[in-house]
């Protein structure tokens, strides 16, 4: 007997709530055997399908490796290329995954993947493949030379990331979408592009202390532009030590120095003596760069025998501009120190205080300097927490608003 969907009655159990559906025919109450003996049909098979296929050669490198499962689940998939496994995400069913980054031009990649369907029978698919070898010119990245010279070391919570390219860059979405930032305490931040060959990331704010953020540059096989092609990816790891933020009041001559949140020192400092631009010291948000134990700083455009001429060797100096500003000792006149600026636009502190805050300084950490009519630069040194948020994210390839 044929029973249409209309020929079904549903009744609901009193003691699950599920829906049960029962066959309903012409005759009375007696039931029919088969019903009471019927044997539940086998789900068919779940299909896995590959894109690429299997022996596809000269596959661009940037094309999304695809896997998509019917009649039930991806399990796994494993995507590799010379033993190194190429990380993708599933959708929210399972039923499709895709690769996130570009595959290594010229490579023999190689996929594995598995699915269920609703019975919990595996069904599995392979395919092989070579990507399309690079054409043209290769580019490379590398990071910021004031970082890659301080490796290993702690970073404070202002951490810039920076990368320069060796070649401009013009699809410049395709290159940032490659640059992936893994923090332990993630927050927001965004990539900035300053020209064509330089990329710099930050936080919103700054970063949470105590943690590690990890740079991955998953730039090989990349399309920078026509004919141009990412050469090889970039990993760095950076350790996010205290937070030490330093808040400068150059009006009032003192300094206040917090360590992740309490006040624990008060400097009396002496600042740029002002009257030009050259002698002014710069407000605004700074960054810890590089520090020396010894410097000698001489005047900008000037030698020996011009006026306004100097050359002084400097002791305990920490950079925190690319136009030579230095928070560093006193190289004498001790006078001015809490009462006056007399600097040529450094920040000169007791001796005491100096080596100490030489010592527990970090690569990144916040200088906060305000009551001068001179700001520094985002692109002054690190400076890039100049810029508002809004403005930052205009920069980006990604994120304009």
């Amino acid at each position: 007997m044929h029973v249409t969907a209309s020929g079904l009655k549903w009744f609901v159990s009193t003691t699950t709530g599920a829906a049960i559906i029962a066959s309903a025919g012409c005759g009375g109450g007696g039931g029919s055997s088969a019903g009471k003996n019927a044997v539940k049909e086998k789900a068919e098979a779940a299909r896995v399908v590959i894109t690429p296929a299997g022996g596809s050669s000269g596959v661009h490198p940037d094309a999304p490796v695809v896997v998509r499962a019917t009649g039930g689940r991806l399990a796994d998939v494993v995507l590799d290329s010379g033993g190194q496994r190429i990380s993708g995400e599933y959708n929210a069913d399972r039923t499709q995954w895709k690769s996130r980054w570009s595959l290594q031009p010229g490579s023999r990649i190689n996929v594995r993947a598995s699915a269920e369907n609703a019975d919990g029978r595996v069904s599995t698919a392979q395919s092989s493949f070579n990507t399309e070898k690079a054409t043209g010119e290769t580019f490379t990245a590398a990071q910021d030379e004031v970082l890659e010279s301080r490796r290993g070391e702690t970073y404070g919570v202002g951490l810039p990331i920076i990368l320069n390219f060796d070649k401009a860059v013009h699809d410049r979405a395709a290159v940032e979408r490659s640059l992936q930032v893994i923090a332990e305490k993630p927050v927001l931040g965004a990539w900035h592009w300053f020209d064509d060959k330089q990329v710099v990331y930050r936080a919103k704010t700054y970063w949470p202390a105590h943690q590690t953020v990890k740079l991955i540059a998953h730039l090989s096989g990349v399309k920078g532009g026509k004919d141009l092609y990412g050469g090889k990816d970039l990993v760095r790891t950076y350790r996010i030590g205290a937070s030490h933020i330093s808040y400068l009041d150059i009006a009032k001559h003192q300094m206040r120095v917090e360590h992740d949140g309490k006040v624990v020192r008060h400097v009396p400092i002496s600042a740029g003596m002002g009257g030009s631009a050259e002698y002014t010291t710069t407000s605004g948000i700074h960054l810890n760069m590089e520090k020396d134990e010894d410097v000698t700083m001489t005047s900008p455009g000037r030698g020996p025998g011009d006026a306004g001429y100097y050359s002084e060797l400097i002791h305990y100096a920490v950079r925190v501009s690319s136009a030579g500003e230095y928070l560093h000792q006193t190289p004498g006149d001790e006078g001015c120190l809490g009462v006056s600026n007399c600097s040529h636009g450094c920040i000169r502190q007791p001796a005491t205080d100096a080596i100490w805050y030489y010592k527990q300084s970090q690569p990144g950490d916040p200088v906060d300097i305000t009551g001068t009519d001179r700001q520094v630069e985002p692109d002054n040194g690190w400076s890039y927490y100049q810029e508002s948020w809004a403005r930052w994210l205009k920069g980006s390839a990604l994120h304009r608003h």
